[in-house]
């Protein structure tokens, strides 16, 4: 089986389905297009036009990331879902609470101005409540073992380095066992593995061009960080 995971580099449902990937250490390779200028073959193989896709075989294609990373676990070990129907059920459904807050963040760099940032900034505090209060062991999602949900707010929690000091005070400010569990993740040799090195100044250079309220923010704060460097 030769597996193609079809990105964009910024796309954080990319990350999940590489992620995924990488735990498995399933042989993959990655292939990048730009969704601005999307190429003829992809949109002849992508029903959404989005990423991620995964290719297998070089003819069967899968799209959305909740069903590649749910064949991923079907078909290779070890599995990241739980046995326990209950448990696999809660699972899935906080890996759309975390698709919810990749939308959150979208209306948070997309806002036109100051109100419409904080009402999503809120929105955003609000669901780091929820997750605070869910978590009840260290250090990931479900304790000792990675899982899928983990896979799916690695990229929600990978936003925030680059918007951290931004977005003030922090999204998980005063949420300790969110901290702990985001900064278990950024640890993880996957979700390092799931961007390359530039994607930080990608992002920046992503959320910077939006011209929006945050926008405005980002150039008050990048040239104080680059004078400081």
């Amino acid at each position: 089986m030769t597996l193609e995971l079809i990105s964009h580099h910024l796309c954080p449902y990319v990350q999940r389905a590489a992620i995924t990937l990488l735990e498995k250490d399933v042989a993959f390779t990655r292939v990048n297009v730009d969704l601005a200028s999307k190429p003829d073959w992809f949109k002849a193989i992508s029903p959404l036009g989005k990423t991620p896709l995964l290719r297998i075989d070089g003819r069967d294609v899968l799209f959305e990331s909740a069903a590649i990373c749910e064949y991923l676990d079907e078909t290779h070990e070890p599995r990241l879902h739980p046995v326990d129907p209950m448990e696999r059920a809660r699972h899935r459904g906080w890996i759309e609470f975390a698709s919810a807050m990749l939308g959150d963040i979208a209306g948070l760099y997309n806002a036109a101005d100051q109100t419409a940032f904080e009402t999503k900034r809120d929105t955003l505090r609000a669901k780091a409540d929820q997750i605070e209060a869910v978590l009840h062991t260290a250090p990931f999602f479900a304790g000792a073992e990675f899982s899928l949900p983990d896979a799916a707010f690695a990229p929600v929690f990978r936003y925030f380095d680059t918007l951290d000091g931004v977005v003030d005070p922090g999204i998980f400010t005063g949420r300790p066992k969110t901290l702990a569990w985001r900064s278990a993740l950024a640890g993880r040799p996957s979700v390092i593995a799931a961007v390359d090195a530039g994607y930080p100044d990608r992002l920046a250079a992503f959320l910077a061009s939006r011209g929006g309220y945050l926008s405005q923010l980002l150039s008050a704060v990048r040239p104080a960080r680059s004078t400081a460097a």
